[in-house]
């Protein structure tokens, strides 16, 4: 069968992506990584680029454990205990001791009853979502909610999907409302922090709206929370954005071990009921290969460190270096978004002038992220930092003096 007639059709669909701007193009290659010396922390090599040496200003690994030698020598015993891959899925043989162990550390790390693992943060989002909208539900979602969970819904078909502006209670608070006698179950959903601009949901509100209305539905309301970007970048002891908020009845809480926590893949916290009911019916769970025992062990192990002494002082470590790099900026003249997370937006609003401020920085061996339209409203166009707690002042004395030198224009 000849691909040309869909080829045609599918080569349209990428002109259309590039003239929106929203084509991402080849991807870049990291070819090596050179790792922290003296004043300086990690440095990468990338394809194209011969022998020149790249800041990455652009990673989600907050608290640079990749790089760690503890969560290597874990991952190396783990492929050597048990092999390079699972060979199936969970609930045929795929389950091996540290995807258990991983499971009961996460329950107990976040103070909650049960846990499961899933390969990725997405797939945790847009598998348990289905198994738990049915079709007497209603969602209310975030305007800011990551891709994974607005395809989350979309996919479910719920009764009726509300959508609120981004942090507006009151908003929120009227779609309950408006809810009440039309669903049986309704589902609250949102971002932890929202990893476009780094700031975060007020939980402690969310949490006294459901409390709130609650009794008026039937099956009650439920409140789910993606914390992906937040578990191990914010609050004193990275526990996210629960943590911060000082907000614990958040009934099901998502993350990763895949940005802070520096392996792979995704899980979920919640009451013992709950997981056993997503065990059964969760099919990104149920036919999907779980993360290897190698990674579930390298996970166990960064757990370990973010949840002791040093882990504190990792936390602290890095709120100095985001305040720092955030003063740093507005001494400069930039215009940044306020707050604490190692995500800090530098505010560009023209898509031409953030495409051209990510060369430049290219171009002086740093790699920072252009969000432009559509991928952000119109005018809200931005470079996003990510600081880590492998980047050194040194590192950050670098970004501002380059951007220092080509100024505000």
């Amino acid at each position: 069968m000849s691909l040309q007639k869909i080829e045609k059709v599918l080569s349209g669909e990428l002109g259309k992506l590039k003239e929106r701007g929203s084509l991402k193009g080849a991807e870049t290659v990291i070819t090596g990584v050179k790792g922290s010396e003296g004043e300086r922390g990690p440095r990468y090599f990338i394809q194209g680029y011969g022998d020149k040496e790249f800041l990455r200003m652009n990673s989600n690994s907050y608290l640079g454990m990749p790089l760690r030698q503890e969560l290597i020598e874990a991952e190396e015993k783990g492929v050597r205990e048990f092999g390079v891959g699972p060979g199936a899925v969970r609930f045929i043989s795929g389950t091996y001791k540290p995807h258990v162990e991983l499971e009961e550390r996460l329950a107990k790390f976040h103070g909650r009853e049960a846990a499961m693992i899933f390969s990725s943060a997405y797939a945790t989002v847009v598998g348990i979502l289905a198994p738990l909208i049915s079709q007497d539900t209603t969602v209310v979602s975030d305007a800011l909610n990551h891709n994974c969970i607005i395809n989350a819904i979309r996919l479910s078909r719920p009764k009726d999907k509300k959508v609120y502006r981004h942090n507006n209670m009151t908003e929120l608070e009227s779609a309950i409302r408006e809810s009440v006698g039309s669903c049986m179950r309704l589902i609250v959903v949102t971002d932890g922090i929202f990893s476009m601009r780094g700031d975060y949901a007020p939980l402690r509100e969310i949490a006294d709206l459901a409390a709130k209305y609650d009794p008026e539905f039937q099956e009650g309301i439920l409140t789910i929370v993606d914390d992906s970007h937040g578990v191990g970048a914010i609050g004193e002891t990275g526990r996210g954005t629960v943590e911060h908020t000082h907000e614990d009845r958040i009934d099901i809480l998502v993350a990763t071990l895949g940005k802070a926590l520096g392996t792979n893949g995704g899980y979920l916290v919640s009451d013992a009921t709950v997981v056993e009911y997503l065990r059964e019916t969760a099919p990104f769970y149920i036919y999907s290969n779980p993360i290897t025992a190698q990674e579930a062990a390298a996970a166990l192990k960064a757990l370990d460190i973010l949840d002791s002494d040093a882990g504190k002082k990792m936390m602290k470590y890095l709120r100095e270096m985001v305040s720092y790099f955030r003063k740093g900026l507005i001494d400069l003249g930039y215009e940044v978004i306020a707050g604490e997370h190692p995500v800090v937006p530098l505010m560009i609003r023209d898509t031409g002038k953030t495409i051209e401020l990510v060369k430049y920085l290219k171009d002086n061996g740093i790699l920072a992220t252009g969000l432009s339209y559509p991928v952000v409203p119109r005018g809200d166009e931005e470079i996003r930092f990510q600081v880590s707690a492998s980047h050194t002042k040194y590192d950050m004395d670098y970004v501002l003096k380059v951007l220092g030198e080509r100024g505000t224009r």
